[in-house]
């Protein structure tokens, strides 16, 4: 019997609901079920409330309500767990989700039927170094980014692959992407779609003040190092978008792929392109 994990976003009016259904059609086919502790409390299903760790720990999977933040976010705090995720999309895009909330008898058949294949995910790792010293390190699923503050001049980053020097670009910032992440921050800024089982790391400048600045592929097996540098102090550090750290001039943020990776639940292979047409409106035929 397998033991089946709930996240779920609050701020997304239809949570509830969605997650009270998703419970319910799960218990009704005899399948055990954890929920995340604060969408429990709010169904009054406390008996069977977890944190997010014991989620990772004691589940088989984990179904993630909501849109890619939510789920990217999810990744992160699982990264190392090899837990697979299944994402139902309670967003716009949803463009990591596979499961849409009116399909939900037939996402939990394919659960519990076992009909899904998985896509191994890569996951990058920086490291903020200082002066000498480490001061933190994360783990992203789709994307590292460097950029100036909203208001100020341009900085450079000086990029090095091992200890080759690369090329230093002026402008807003650069962002090294996983192949997953190629299709968010990167793409807007020009970056080409990577498909996400190709190993490599995506570096794309963004706005660069040079008409030969280009989006560079690079080996996954070595390490990008960048140094910042600018005549203001309006520089941060971005993880996935969704959190970040103040970079000081002289900053060197290595970046790596990471040993782990996330496992996305897939109803059949090779979805990537029909999503690539569907979710992001392509014209491809």
């Amino acid at each position: 019997m397998k033991t089946i994990g709930i996240v779920a976003n609050k701020g997304k009016p239809e949570a509830r609901i969605v997650a009270r259904e998703l419970l319910y059609l799960l218990e009704a086919r005899g399948a055990r079920v954890a929920l995340e502790e604060n969408i429990a409390t709010d169904l009054g299903r406390t008996d069977i409330a977890a944190t997010v760790d014991q989620l990772g720990r004691d589940t088989d999977l984990v179904c993630v309500l909501g849109g890619d933040g939510t789920l990217l976010g999810i990744a992160r705090k699982l990264a190392g767990q090899s837990r697979p995720i299944l994402g139902i999309n309670l967003g716009t895009l949803g463009f990591l989700s596979e499961a849409e909330p009116e399909h939900l008898p037939h996402a939990v058949d394919n659960l519990l039927s076992g009909a899904y294949d998985i896509e191994e995910r890569t996951m990058l790792e920086a490291t903020l170094v200082r002066n000498g010293v480490t001061l933190a390190s994360y783990t992203a699923m789709n994307d590292i980014g460097i950029a100036k503050g909203s208001f100020c001049r341009i900085i450079q980053c000086a990029v090095y692959l091992d200890d080759a020097y690369v090329a230093t670009f002026s402008g807003d910032g650069v962002i090294v992407s996983s192949p997953t992440g190629s299709t968010a921050y990167s793409l807007s800024a020009g970056g080409p779609i990577v498909a996400p089982n190709v190993d490599m790391l995506l570096l794309t400048p963004v706005a660069p003040h040079s008409l030969t600045a280009r989006p560079m592929v690079l080996s996954a097996d070595q390490v990008i190092r960048i140094e910042v540098d600018a005549v203001h102090q309006e520089m941060g550090l971005s993880i996935d978008g969704q959190f970040g750290y103040r970079l000081e001039i002289g900053d060197h943020i290595y970046v790596k792929k990471s040993p782990h990776v996330t496992p996305l639940i897939r109803w059949k292979k090779g979805a990537f392109f029909e999503a690539i047409r569907t979710k992001l409106q392509g014209e491809w035929e």
